[in-house]
């Protein structure tokens, strides 16, 4: 089956036409998925004129590749934060993302926006972790949050133990999207090319802006920020199957090789099979997926498959707030983890205030510019070894697939690309680049095509 998303394939997003020559604007913003959307819509509300620019088309990008569930319960991390960051930026993060939660629902009931809202129940589950979840249960009671400890859920396998928050979302991110982007203004097919203190150069013209703000997933920018040296990527794969009974929660598992549940629609989205990007030389991750399909919802048929791409720092935090402290007018929202609608709504409110001059109550905790603490520093130290060693030795590729691909560098920072046989791509080990067959680029922070030596 050829690899699809439910939410592009069931959702026409009107085209956009791209900028039509130089203009003069308050601030310009470079990407159009939910963050980039959600900042300009905001904005606009506080009286700032501002523009999108999307590259290819609106959502084209990780927005329609999420399994878009809304919530604050972002795996195992309230209580790596009390431990890290101390309690008062751990309850900080909490809130921004449960106001964020709360942020979607107002604007999908104030605009009456169609795009299949539940107000849902989020879990996490455990069955070898249970220590590690309880911990978890602890970290949120302290923090504030209302969580739940049980051992009942309706999910059709075994499990030791689940962590409930209440009153979380799921949507259709692509409906959403669609009515959301009408009330701004955003240039469809229109490449920003290079980034200056005063706007932006595009293949369409260019924009005289005050502000900037980079929401194109990965800032394409190296210096200043040095955004590169500060996260990897990840690639996690998602089977729609239809036939299997409806969940009325969200789920994710906190063991390895666990999985992620939710209903949308007829539909039973499936995911799982997490990896650093560049490494599934060997691949089958859909294969697994399809394996628990048949184990837990025999009977069930495939509809869709999709695979996304997520931005990984080095303390588990994303980056949204100034660019960097010799960029006073740049302003970033990158490093979602696997988190990107929540995280997308708390940058709209955090660079929104913050264009404005207004103080955000959450802006602390997501500062690019934070102390990142002696754990993330070690984790510097091994994304630095990681790509040291991938410039200087190409990874190795199953000898089934040597004689039909040959490895190139990528065009970003020159490391060595993998092939990744279930997505047919070429991608990048070191800062998660991705390439088509064609040697395209379809994921960046690489802004340039390659050359490859054959197709799959």
């Amino acid at each position: 089956m050829q690899n699809k998303s439910y939410w592009k394939e069931s959702v026409s997003v009107p085209a956009r036409n791209p900028l039509a020559g130089d203009i003069s604007i308050d601030t310009v913003i470079i990407g159009g998925g939910m963050a980039g959307i959600l900042t300009a819509f905001l904005l606009q509300k506080k009286g700032r004129e501002c523009i999108v620019l999307e590259a290819g088309r609106i959502g084209c990008g990780q927005t329609g590749c999420t399994t878009a569930k809304v919530t604050s319960q972002h795996n195992l991390i309230y209580a790596g934060l009390i431990k890290t960051k101390g309690e008062a930026l751990a309850r900080q993060y909490a809130q921004a993302n449960q106001a964020a939660v709360r942020e979607y629902e107002s604007v999908i009931r104030r605009l009456k926006i169609e795009c299949d809202w539940k107000e849902c129940p989020a879990y996490l589950y455990a069955d070898r972790k249970k220590t590690e979840l309880h911990n978890e249960y602890m970290a949120a009671l302290r923090l504030g949050i209302p969580a739940k400890w049980t051992e009942d859920t309706e999910l059709p396998f075994r499990i030791e133990g689940a962590l409930r928050f209440d009153a979380q979302g799921q949507f259709h991110p692509m409906k959403f999207l669609k009515a959301l982007s009408e009330e701004i203004t955003v240039c469809e097919n229109t490449k920003v090319l290079k980034v200056t203190d005063n706007g932006v150069e595009t293949d369409k013209g260019n924009v005289q802006a005050a502000n900037i703000v980079f929401a194109s997933h990965y800032p394409f920018v190296n210096m200043p920020g040095y955004y590169f040296m500060r996260m990897h990527q990840e690639r996690s794969y998602v089977l729609a199957v239809k036939g299997a009974s409806p969940l009325n929660g969200v789920y994710l598992g906190v063991d390895d090789d666990s999985l992620s549940l939710r209903t949308a629609g007829e539909l039973l989205l499936i995911g799982g099979g997490a990896h650093r990007t560049g490494d599934n030389a060997y691949g089958g991750q859909y294969k697994k997926l399809e394996g628990a399909a048949a184990r837990w919802w025999p009977g069930s048929k495939e509809a869709f498959r999709w695979s996304a791409q997520d931005c990984m720092t080095l303390d588990g935090v994303p980056y949204i707030g100034r660019f960097s402290a010799r960029k006073q007018n740049w302003y970033v929202a990158t490093g979602f983890q696997k988190w990107g609608m929540t995280s997308s709504m708390v940058s709209a409110m955090i660079l929104s205030d913050q264009i404005c001059g207004e103080k955000n109550p959450y802006e602390e905790v997501f500062s690019p510019q934070r102390h990142i603490g002696r754990s993330a520093a070690g984790s510097l130290i091994k994304e630095s070894g990681h790509t040291a060693a991938t410039l200087a030795k190409p990874s190795k590729l199953p000898e089934e697939r040597k004689e039909n691909v040959r490895t190139s560098r990528c065009s970003h920072l020159g490391c060595h690309l993998s092939w990744n046989p279930d997505e047919k791509t070429y991608e990048c080990p070191c800062h998660g680049s991705r390439f088509d067959c064609k040697g395209r680029v379809t994921d960046g922070p690489a802004q340039k095509d390659i050359s490859v030596g054959g197709e799959s």
